[in-house]
């Protein structure tokens, strides 16, 4: 087994002495610096597995070191030292990256332990991210249906190219998990995902939270902040919600997808960033840029490879599978072990027209974990707890004071769309499983204003 390389950064000799004696004897290989100028240019010609850093240098001191290193995308461990500690020191550390603080005069044992805690979680972390690249970007889109497998293949596509990727489907669907897969599977998975909703960002904000600014470029601007595409450099950026950016920022938006660099607010100096942009939205671009409320170019930009997420009522024959899921879910987060769904219980789930999709499904599965007592969800309970009118309508078609002809179109609308749901709009498949004919169900489906799935 190859020994880890550690690089200890002090300006005391007999630090360095004590500290690399103690590691040698653990079986570590040791380097040292006597400033954190040195060490950066042992860095520069050399990996190391774990750094221990002095707060107190000449010249550039520990906590600027940090800074750099996290600059330089160095993944190593970093535990600070110091003779002069203060709670505040050690906060500010930890806030910019130290994965652990020591106190002098440094005791071998406890340096040994958090050296050794150190490189397991960061050894646990690369075998996390191995797992995720072995196992495909999305394992976490649960599903088996059609619709499920082909959005599965095309994330795996389009995670491995460095492309824009444009995300469509209704509110709910999951955009940003498929976001998230599409990151973890690319080549950039160690790299940062930052995210931003550009419907939740007051307009005034959204420059700043998008490029950054500089101390007193606006009132409330105390001090220098990177904006999320400087975080992302060398990862993904997902720009949620894209179609409610402001007009105005549509056009900074694109000259950062041209150029490849952003300008702080308040700063006349450019930043280079390498960022893959994923975006999402559940409008109709094409129709946003029809009243003018959206760039045509911007939207060229950004549609390089569009992914279309499935609504629950395209891939009915999953409901189960995520009923169950967020069941266990619900039941570890809220200390309800052991709770189960009735058959009938899960009918009524299956049965209900989610207009939230997943996002809808999961907080229903909740509430009946939080609000049913008994261990075993009755259909009448999960009945009782699904919103307004859905509650009635899962118990039949009947109505009060409507016609038994409105009563049955109704039926029948229902029925014809879920069919044609599960076997993705296949017109055929579906007849066949209604026991009509093709041409027999096509005239129904136009007289009930039924159009298959995805060409509404």
């Amino acid at each position: 087994m190859v020994a880890a390389t550690i690089l200890v950064v002090d300006d005391e000799r007999n630090i360095l002495t004590s500290v690399s004696r103690a590691l040698g004897l653990e079986g570590y290989d040791v380097e040292v610096a006597g400033s954190a100028e040195i060490a950066l240019e042992k860095l520069a010609k050399q990996s190391f597995d774990a750094i221990l850093l002095d707060v107190q240098l000449p010249g550039i001191d520990g906590i600027e070191m940090l800074d750099e290193l996290r600059k330089q995308e160095i993944s190593a461990p970093v535990i600070m030292m110091s003779g002069h500690a203060t709670i505040e020191v050690a906060m500010e550390a930890t806030r910019r990256g130290a994965d652990d603080f020591i106190e002098k005069p440094i005791g071998s044992d406890r340096l040994v332990l958090s050296l050794k805690r150190s490189l397991e979680l960061r050894g646990l972390q690369r075998e996390n991210r191995e797992l995720r690249r072995r196992f495909g970007p999305s394992e976490s889109l649960l599903g088996c249906s059609a619709a499920m497998d082909r959005l599965r293949k095309q994330i795996e596509l389009a995670a491995r190219s460095t492309a824009p990727v444009l995300i469509l489907g209704e509110r709910g669907t999951g955009k940003e998990l498929v976001a998230a897969a599409i990151h973890s599977g690319s080549t950039r998975a160690d790299g940062p995902l930052e995210k931003l909703n550009c419907a939740a960002v007051p307009e005034g904000l959204i420059e700043s939270e998008l490029f950054g600014h500089e101390a007193g470029a606006f009132t409330g601007a105390t001090r220098q902040r990177r904006g999320k595409f400087e975080r992302a450099h060398g990862g993904t950026l997902f720009l949620d919600e894209v179609g409610d950016m402001p007009p105005q920022m549509q056009a900074k938006l694109l000259r950062v997808l041209q150029e490849g660099e952003v300008e702080r607010v308040g700063s006349g100096s450019i930043v280079k960033v390498d960022v893959r942009v994923v975006a999402a939205t559940n409008k109709s671009l094409e129709a946003e840029i029809e009243t003018g409320r959206f760039r045509a170019d911007l939207f060229d930009r950004l549609n390089v490879v569009p992914l279309r997420v499935p609504s629950l009522a395209e891939r009915p024959g999953d409901i189960p599978i995520l009923a169950e899921h967020f069941l266990g879910l619900a039941c570890e987060a809220h200390d309800r072990p052991g709770k189960r769904l009735k058959p009938g219980a899960m009918q009524v789930l299956e049965a209900y027209r989610y207009p939230g999709n997943v996002r809808e499904l999961r907080n229903l599965v909740e509430r009946l974990v939080i609000l049913t007592p008994e261990e075993i969800v009755s259909e009448e309970q999960a009945r009782a707890l699904l919103p307004g009118e859905a509650a009635e309508a899962s118990a039949g078609y009947f109505r009060a004071e409507t016609s038994l002809r409105e009563m049955l179109e109704t039926a029948e609308r229902d029925l014809i769309r879920r069919a044609l749901a599960l076997r993705e709009g296949h017109v055929t498949k579906t007849a066949a499983d209604l026991g009509l004919e093709r041409s027999h169900l096509y005239k129904k489906m136009r007289a009930l204003g039924i159009r298959k799935p995805g060409s509404e």
